[in-house]
């Protein structure tokens, strides 16, 4: 069997386009930046209908509208290698084909989901507006991308090949090399190569994104929950409170975020149980907060406050103490314990959630403060209502703007902080997929190979792109509200 090229039979067709179409966009854009730094920009006039048109300025005028237009040819052909690639899979379409044939369901579940969101995104909110910005399209579609290769790897749809099976002869095998003797059914290919233990790098790169997925949205949750609930009292009342907490989260914040990291992972700490007695104080707040912001809004209906409470606060209680609770473990007394999380990702799910809480506390305090003084908090006291419910329902959904930006952007730092970790070798077990472990395998030997490094690099980065520009998408619709 031979080995596979970057794009097979199809780019006959498509790669003289390619290199004939980058240099041309790339020159554009470089003559666009030009273009706008050296000549003035054109006039415009009204037309009779109320829109606007240039009527002079030459070259500020055609070189954008080329450059856009170049940009456009070369998304319909990246377009057409996936597309066309995943018809014919491998080898017809080479390794992007047979990569783009394995991530079906993927394009699948991203044209389902753009469609349905832009069809009712008028009805959506500010989720619904951020379709109206480009840039929060990108990002949207960057993040929604992983999110559902993490989904689907997690139950190993994707996977060409199991992430920790080794195969003989396939040990730094350079990508599209074809495997010896493969067995009926089995994939004929290392579409990425192989790493220095012989394992499928692209099938170890989609499950190390379930690694990813699963822990930084929920750390950063977790972070945000401590934030929030202590955050808000500690600006709306000010005085003692306020200078207390403060303290203690300008203490966290005091250490380098990295040497902190070392400390809460290294094996002597885990072995004292410090994490699992800090995830017990960490993980309650949850429980807190859903039952303040239960009991601040229907404190006067006891029925629906004892429902409510009983429906979400005995599964959160379950799952927390599950969570919490770990068999020969340093807590190890909880009967119903339903599952039990690996000490490794338990380590690292803690200490991105007591890193984070600080700087989500000073951000929550800050618009606690500037919020409080306005005119809406002020009918509400009035009105007679309570301080926690002017917390909960007058300035928390006030401050959603910065709120959801700054958690999209705060998933980014905590997937680098992840990523750091791995590559370091703290926390997760060392056989684990994830990026920043695979990272760090494949660095040993950057200078010989660079296919084992270098996909989990462009996923880690791809991801936290994505979760910035989402984060500028949201900044820019959330501003026009």
């Amino acid at each position: 069997m031979e080995e596979l090229t970057w794009t097979g039979s199809l780019g006959d067709i498509l790669d003289p386009i390619l290199f004939v179409l980058v240099p041309v966009f790339v020159a554009l854009v470089v003559l666009r930046i030009a273009v706008s730094v050296l000549l003035p920009a054109p006039t415009m006039q009204t037309n009779p209908d109320g829109t606007l048109s240039a009527v002079s300025g030459g070259p500020a005028v055609w070189v954008p509208k080329l450059s856009n237009l170049s940009g456009l040819l070369l998304l319909a052909l990246v377009l057409a290698y996936l597309i066309v690639g995943a018809i014919m899979g491998a080898p017809g379409a080479g390794i992007i084909g047979g990569m783009s044939q394995q991530l079906v369901p993927v394009w699948i579940a991203l044209v389902v989901l753009f469609a349905v969101s832009i069809n009712f995104k008028r009805r959506l909110g500010l989720y619904g507006k951020l379709f109206d910005s480009t840039i929060g399209m990108i990002g949207f579609g960057l993040v929604m991308f992983w999110v559902f290769v993490g989904a689907f790897a997690a139950v190993d749809m994707l996977l060409t090949h199991a992430p920790l099976d080794q195969v003989s002869g396939m040990k730094n095998k350079v990508p599209g090399t074809p495997l010896r003797g493969a067995e009926e059914g089995e994939f004929q290919w290392y579409l990425l190569g192989g790493d220095a233990l012989a394992r499928d790098v692209f099938s170890r790169m989609l499950k190390g994104s379930t690694i990813v997925i699963a822990i930084a949205p929920l750390a950063t949750l977790f972070a945000f929950m401590v934030g929030i609930t202590l955050g808000l009292p500690a600006g709306y009342y000010g005085g003692k409170l306020d200078t207390f907490l403060s303290f203690l989260a300008n203490l966290i914040l005091a250490f380098p975020v990295i040497l902190l990291f070392y400390l809460l992972v290294t094996p002597e700490i885990v072995a004292t149980g410090l994490p699992q007695y800090m995830a017990v104080v960490l993980f309650v707040f949850p429980l807190i907060f859903s039952a303040v912001l239960i009991n601040s809004r229907y404190g006067g209906q006891p029925g629906k406050n004892w429902t409510y409470l009983a429906i979400v606060l005995v599964p959160l209680f379950l799952l927390y103490m599950s969570v919490i609770n770990a068999n020969d473990s340093k807590i190890d007394f909880w009967p119903l314990d339903f599952f039990d999380i690996a000490p490794g990702i338990l380590v690292v799910f803690v200490s991105v959630v007591f890193v984070n809480s600080p700087t989500v506390f000073r951000i929550v305090r800050g618009l606690a403060m500037d919020i409080k003084t306005r005119d809406y908090v002020a009918a509400a006291q009035t009105r007679g209502e309570g301080p926690w419910y002017i917390m909960l329902w007058e300035i928390l959904p006030n401050a959603r703007g910065p709120l959801i930006v700054d958690f999209c952007l705060r998933i980014g730092y905590t997937t680098i902080l992840l990523g750091t970790l791995g590559f370091f070798g703290l926390g997760l077990p060392p056989e684990s997929p994830d990026w920043g472990s695979t990272i760090n395998e494949g660095r040993k030997l950057l200078s010989i190979y660079l296919h084992p490094a270098l996909p989990p690099a462009l996923a880690l980065l791809s991801l936290v792109l994505g979760l910035n520009l989402l984060a500028d998408g949201l900044r820019e619709e959330s501003l026009k509200d």
